[in-house]
């Protein structure tokens, strides 16, 4: 790797972790040269299919603490 990568590195991890977060989402989203266009469309189909399931009682709820608690645990 060239000098130049050992130094952003190096900065890099001095970073805050939101920092470092949106770092990572601009050098990825710069490296994705072809985005997607179905994305936004196949989000909302699936968020729909959910939507459908849980009032037909095949999906049940999860509060957002819950939810938020369950990401914290796996963070550890």
């Amino acid at each position: 790797m060239s000098t130049l990568f050992h130094q952003l590195e190096k900065q890099a991890r001095m970073l805050t972790p939101q920092e470092k977060a949106t770092l990572a989402r601009i050098l990825i989203e710069e490296l994705d040269a072809s985005p997607d266009t179905d994305v936004e469309r196949l989000w909302v189909e699936e968020s729909q299919r959910r939507y459908e399931a849980y009032l037909r009682g095949e999906l049940k709820s999860v509060s957002g603490d819950e939810v938020m608690s369950r990401v914290r645990s796996r963070r550890k």
